[in-house]
């Protein structure tokens, strides 16, 4: 999908710039804030049971044999 106001290439290639001319500290802290995120999902996952599919509220979900 392209067009002047979107083209999935220029999006991709200004990504790339951007990540490219980050500073060392920008790039620390942007892996400690996502380090940050995956632990508090995974405090999530092991406060409702460790359990990969759940009921639509939020419940384990019965066996179904």
């Amino acid at each position: 999908m392209c067009g002047p106001k979107f083209c999935s290439m220029k999006i991709t290639a200004e990504v790339r710039d951007y990540a490219a001319n980050m500073t060392d500290n920008e790039k620390k802290a942007l892996k400690l804030e996502a380090e940050a995120g995956m632990k508090e999902m995974s405090r999530k996952y092991e406060e409702m049971g460790s359990e990969l599919y759940l009921s639509e509220d939020g419940m384990k979900r019965e066996a179904i044999d």
